[in-house]
């Protein structure tokens, strides 16, 4: 499972590069899988060739469409295409992502990105995530 947030694929054009980056370790020995089984994302992801390149790659998209791409698909009749299907309750776990994505985004730097280097900004998400981790692990014995 992946999830994307923000975007269109017009204005990121670094998905594809993402999802061939994209490295999921598997339990036990093997290689790590390079394929989700599902990709969970909001709706500005709802573009055309984010879909397309999901489906080439046989990925399944929970991808919600947004009410003014179904006005668009309507208004079209039946040149506009079928309507987007996607599992409504799939979706619905994606706030789970999302909230762990705020917690890390409370340091002030990770959430505006004051970094100008990415290596010194993965450096901060990466020591954001230490502190996540400890807190965490703060009541084990």
């Amino acid at each position: 499972m992946v999830l994307i947030g923000p975007g269109q694929a017009g204005d990121a054009p670094m998905f594809s590069i993402l999802m061939n980056h994209l490295r999921v370790a598997r339990p036990g020995q093997g290689r790590p899988r390079s394929r989700p089984e599902r990709v969970r994302g909001d709706k500005a992801y709802s573009s055309r060739a984010i879909r397309q390149h999901l489906r080439s790659r046989g990925i399944v998209a929970v991808i919600p469409e947004p009410s003014d791409q179904q006005g668009h698909r309507k208004r079209r009749g039946s040149k506009g295409g079928r309507p987007v299907g996607y599992d409504v309750e799939d979706y619905k776990g994606r706030n789970v992502v999302e909230r762990s994505f705020n917690q890390g985004k409370q340091w002030r730097g990770l959430a505006t990105r004051y970094d100008k280097l990415s290596l010194t900004y993965r450096g901060a998400a990466v020591l954001r995530a230490i502190t996540l981790w400890l807190q965490a692990l703060g009541d084990t014995p």
